[in-house]
């Protein structure tokens, strides 16, 4: 009797890169700094009074978005919305 078994196979080869810039480099040009290629992303999350939100702008792309997630959530629990929809766009954009 035949298995059928799929063996795991790995991409460990990392598609994206993080710069961390200094206030010098953002200060010399309008815009993104010139060391900076490919999408721009900016997230942010924060409490508010009527509880915590997210919030993501893609400078290269010009979209933005906003999301409430309530009462609940926590600031880190915010931003890490935020960046997976930093990935969704990315991804929905590449298709």
């Amino acid at each position: 009797m035949g298995v059928d078994v799929m063996r795991p196979a790995f991409n460990l080869e990392l598609q994206y890169r993080v710069i961390m810039l200094t206030r010098e480099d953002w200060t010399k040009a309008s815009g993104a700094p010139p060391a900076v290629k490919g999408f721009v992303w900016f997230t942010d999350g924060s409490q508010m009074r009527e509880g915590t939100g997210a919030g993501v702008y893609g400078q290269s792309v010009g979209r933005q978005l906003s999301f409430s997630l309530g009462r609940d959530a926590t600031v880190f629990q915010d931003d890490i919305y935020a960046i997976l929809a930093c990935v969704y766009e990315i991804q929905s954009q590449n298709r």
